[in-house]
C-alpha cells in the first residue's frame, strides 16, 4: 500500500499578489510579482527549478489554453510546463502536482502557480459563455448563488434549523472574516461590517443575502517546493511540510440515485478522511490549528466545518455563534478574510490559502499572527455542492 507524501515534500517559498481589481495589470504581471517573492523566500535561482504548473480555470478570459505564458513571463528556458484545471480547486490542483513530483522523485525543484484575471471583463460574476456539453445540457439557469442557496435550504431541513437562526449564524460567518481582514492588506475587502448590515442587506438567493456571497478578484500566489532534505541543505533547520493533499470528486451519486438530502458535501468528507489518514490526523478537532476554507459563500464555510469533522454533524452553527472559528477562537477559520474578501480568482485561491497556513506556521502573519500553530488546513470545493470536486491540504513543520 502505498505510504503517502506526509514529509515527503518541504515548502521553501511562497507568494502572494494583493488581490483586488488590477486595470492596469495584465496575468503576466501578477503571475511575475507572485513569482518573484515566492523566489526571494526560497533564495534559490529560478534556473534550479526543474519543472512548474500554472493553474488557471477560465482560460478564454485571459492566459490561454496552455502553459507557455508562464513559461514567457517567467522565462523559464526549455523547462517542462504544464498547465491544469479542476474548477474551484484549481490552485490547490496546480501545487498538488508540483508536490506529487518531488515526492517521486521526478525533480528537486518544482514550481505551483495559480492566476485569475477576472475583473478586465466588466462582468460582475464568472464571465463563462458555456460550461461545456454536460453543463449546458443539465444546468442552463444554474447560477453559484442558487447552488449554494439550495444547500442552506437542505441544511436547515436536514437539522430541523429554524430559518432565522441559519442566516444569523451564516452571518457571523460573514462578519468574521471581514474583522480579520482588515490588517490584512493583500485582501480586496480591507473593512468591518456589522451583523445588523448583513442581515438586513439585499437578497441574492434565499436565504443568501448579499455579505453572503464572495466576490470576483484579480490575483496570482505561487509555491516553490523541495525536499526536507534539500531545504535543510539551503539552511531552512525546521522546514514547513506537506503532510497531505487530497481530492475527491463527484462520479453522479448526488444527481443520479437519489440518496443525498443535499445538507452535506460528500466529496468533502471522502477528502478530509484521506487527508486526515495520510497526516496522521486522529482527532481534527484538537489537533488542526486553523483552517482556510472555501467559503465562496457564508453557507459553505458552515457545512464545511461540519464535513471536516470539526464540528459534530448539525452543531456547526452553534460552534459559529460560541466563536469558535474566530479570531480568538479555539480554531480560527479565515484569519486572512478568506474568499469573502478577498475574492476568488479561481486558479490562484487554493494556494492562496496556502500562502496564509505557510505564513502562520512560520510566525511572520504580521498582525494576524496566531499564538500556538502546529498544523495548519486548507480546503477547495470546485463546481456546486451536487456536482464537486474537494480538495484539502494539510500543512505543518517537518518536527
Amino acid at each position: 500500500m502505498a505510504s503517502g507524501i506526509k514529509d515527503k515534500v518541504a515548502i521553501i517559498g511562497m507568494g502572494c499578489t494583493p488581490f483586488g481589481e488590477h486595470w492596469s495589470k495584465g496575468p503576466e504581471d501578477l503571475i511575475v510579482e507572485a513569482f518573484e517573492e515566492a523566489l526571494a523566500d526560497a533564495g534559490i535561482g529560478r534556473s534550479e527549478i526543474q519543472a512548474a504548473w500554472i493553474g488557471n480555470a477560465l482560460d478564454d478570459i485571459n492566459v490561454g489554453n496552455s502553459a507557455l505564458p508562464l513559461a514567457h513571463a517567467l522565462r523559464l528556458k526549455t523547462m517542462p510546463v504544464s498547465r491544469v484545471e479542476n474548477m474551484c480547486a484549481t490552485g490547490t490542483e496546480a501545487l498538488r502536482a508540483a508536490v506529487y513530483a518531488v515526492a517521486a522523485g521526478a525533480v528537486d525543484f518544482a514550481l505551483a502557480l495559480g492566476v485569475e484575471k477576472l475583473k478586465d471583463t466588466g462582468y460582475g460574476g464568472l464571465p463563462l459563455r458555456t460550461k461545456g456539453l454536460a453543463n449546458d445540457l443539465w444546468l442552463p439557469y444554474g447560477s453559484s448563488p442558487g447552488a449554494f442557496a439550495q444547500l442552506a435550504g437542505a441544511y436547515a431541513a436536514r437539522h430541523r434549523l429554524n430559518s432565522d437562526d441559519l442566516k444569523r449564524a451564516m452571518a457571523h460567518v460573514s462578519w468574521k472574516s471581514h474583522q480579520n481582514a482588515v490588517t490584512n492588506p493583500r485582501a480586496h475587502l480591507r473593512k468591518a461590517v456589522d451583523i445588523e448590515t448583513i442581515l438586513k442587506a439585499p437578497m441574492i438567493a434565499d436565504p443568501l443575502g448579499l455579505y453572503d456571497c464572495c466576490g470576483v478578484s484579480d490575483g496570482a500566489a505561487c509555491a516553490i517546493v523541495t525536499t526536507p532534505e534539500i531545504a535543510k541543505g539551503l539552511g531552512v533547520n525546521n522546514p514547513i511540510t506537506v503532510k497531505a493533499v487530497q481530492l475527491s470528486a463527484s462520479h453522479g451519486w448526488e444527481t443520479q440515485f437519489g440518496e443525498w438530502d443535499g445538507g452535506y458535501v460528500l466529496n468533502t468528507r471522502e477528502a478530509a478522511k484521506r487527508a486526515y489518514h495520510e497526516a496522521g490526523v486522529r482527532n481534527p478537532r484538537e489537533e488542526i490549528s486553523l483552517t482556510e476554507v472555501h467559503d465562496c459563500f457564508s453557507v459553505t464555510e458552515l457545512v464545511t466545518m461540519e464535513d471536516l469533522g470539526l464540528s459534530a454533524d448539525g452543531r456547526a452553527p452553534q460552534d459559529i455563534l460560541d466563536g469558535r472559528y474566530d479570531r480568538g477562537g479555539a480554531q480560527p477559520c479565515q484569519i486572512d478574510g478568506g474568499l469573502k474578501c478577498f475574492g476568488h480568482p479561481i486558479g490562484a485561491s487554493g494556494l492562496r490559502m496556502a500562502f496564509e497556513v505557510y505564513n502562520q506556521l512560520l510566525g511572520r502573519a504580521g498582525p494576524r499572527q496566531l499564538g500556538k500553530v502546529d498544523l495548519g488546513l486548507t480546503h477547495n470545493l470546485g463546481g456546486a455542492p451536487f456536482n464537486s470536486v474537494a480538495a484539502v491540504s494539510i500543512l505543518g513543520r517537518l518536527n
